[in-house]
C-alpha cells in the first residue's frame, strides 16, 4: 500500500465564498419570500473552487435549502454551470443519492438556484474505509442508473467524454510535441512522457467503445461528495454529466483513496462501474487525468480558489504515483 498523502488545504476549506450579507438585497428579499421568511441561520459550503455564493440557509421554523448563486455579469460562466445543473437534477432517475432542485430565479443581477439540504459534510482524508464504501455504494446506483439513461435527460444535447478528451483532458501528447510546458515532474516520469502519450490516448476510443449512450458525473471527487447523518453518501455538483463509461468517474474519485493508503486497484476491479472495462482502462484514465491536472496546476494564477493550482498539482501527483506503482516506473 503506498504511504498516506494529505490535499495541501482540506477539501473541506478550499472555497473562497460570498457570505449571505454580501449579497445584493434584492436578491436576499426574492429568495427570504420563496423560502417562506428570511434565514436565521447560514452555513457557507467550504468545499469547491469557485467564488460562486453557496450556503445552507435555515428560517425560523426549521426548514433547510441548499442556495447556490452568482452575479449575472460577473461570473456568467458560474450562472450556465448552474442554470445546467438544474435542467440536469430535474431529469435525473429518482430515487438516487442526489440533491433535487426546488426553484431558480433571476434577481438583482444574480441567479440563484435552490435544491434540496443534504444534512452532510465532505468526508475527510485520509478516506475513512466505511465513508468510501457508502460512495462506491452510492456510485454504484448512479452508474446502474445512468447506464441506460432516460430520454429527457438524453435530449439535452449532452456532451460526450471522448471529445473532451480530444479537446480539454489530453496534455501529454502537447507536452511530448512541445506545444504545451511541460509541468515539473520527477526524472522517472519524464523518462516514460512517450508511454503517458500512449496511454492517454486510448481515452476517446475507449469511451466511445464502452459507453454509447450511457452517462457519467465526470467531475466525481471527494469534495462533491457529502456523508449524511445516517452515513449515506449523495453525489453532487452535477453541470458536467456527458456520455462515457461508468468506470472513468470511478478511477476519477479513487485516486484520493490510493492517496489514503487504501487498496483503489482492488476497489476500482471489485466495483459494477468497472465491469466489462478494457484491461488497461484505469490505467488509461489516470494517464490522462495526471496529464491533465499537471498542466493545469502549472497554468498560472487562477480568478477561482486561491487554493486551485495546489489541489491539482497535489492530484495529478497522485493519479501519476498511482500509475506508476501499478506499471511498476519506480
Amino acid at each position: 500500500m503506498p504511504a498516506i498523502s494529505l490535499p495541501p488545504v482540506p477539501y473541506e476549506a478550499t472555497a473562497v465564498r460570498p457570505d449571505w450579507a454580501a449579497l445584493p438585497a434584492g436578491l436576499r428579499d426574492a429568495v427570504a419570500a420563496r423560502l417562506g421568511g428570511a434565514p436565521v441561520a447560514v452555513r457557507v459550503a467550504g468545499a469547491g473552487f469557485t467564488r460562486g455564493f453557496a450556503a445552507v440557509l435555515e428560517t425560523a421554523d426549521g426548514a433547510r435549502a441548499f442556495l447556490k448563486a452568482a452575479s449575472l455579469t460577473e461570473l456568467p460562466h458560474l450562472v450556465d454551470w448552474y442554470a445546467h445543473e438544474a435542467a440536469i437534477l430535474a431529469r435525473l432517475p429518482a430515487g438516487l443519492p442526489v440533491p433535487r432542485p426546488r426553484w431558480a430565479l433571476s434577481e438583482a443581477g444574480w441567479y440563484a438556484l435552490c435544491l434540496d439540504a443534504v444534512d452532510g459534510r465532505t468526508p475527510r482524508l485520509p478516506w475513512d474505509p466505511a465513508e468510501l464504501d457508502a460512495t462506491l455504494t452510492a456510485y454504484a446506483e448512479v452508474a446502474a442508473a445512468l447506464a441506460d439513461p432516460p430520454a429527457e435527460l438524453v435530449a439535452l444535447g449532452l456532451p460526450r467524454l471522448a471529445d473532451l478528451a480530444r479537446d480539454d483532458i489530453l496534455w501529454w501528447g502537447e507536452v511530448a510535441t512541445g506545444r504545451e510546458p511541460a509541468p515539473e515532474l520527477p526524472p522517472w516520469a519524464r523518462d516514460r512522457l512517450a508511454e503517458l502519450v500512449a496511454l492517454e490516448s486510448r481515452l476517446p476510443a475507449y469511451a466511445d467503445a464502452h459507453a454509447p449512450t450511457g452517462l457519467i458525473h465526470c467531475d466525481l471527487r471527494v469534495d462533491n461528495v457529502l456523508i449524511d447523518a445516517a452515513g449515506r453518501a449523495w453525489i453532487c455538483d452535477w453541470n458536467w454529466l456527458c456520455h462515457g463509461p461508468a468506470w472513468f468517474d470511478l478511477a476519477s474519485l479513487l485516486i484520493t483513496a490510493y492517496a489514503s493508503g487504501l487498496d483503489a486497484d482492488e476497489a476500482f476491479a471489485t466495483h459494477p462501474a468497472a465491469a466489462g472495462a478494457p484491461p488497461d482502462a484505469l490505467d488509461v484514465t489516470l494517464a490522462a487525468l495526471s496529464g491533465y491536472l499537471l498542466t493545469s496546476a502549472a497554468a498560472g494564477p487562477s480568478s477561482a480558489s486561491p487554493h486551485i493550482r495546489a489541489h491539482q498539482r497535489w492530484s495529478g501527483e497522485q493519479a501519476l504515483g498511482w500509475l506508476a506503482a501499478r506499471r511498476g516506473w519506480r
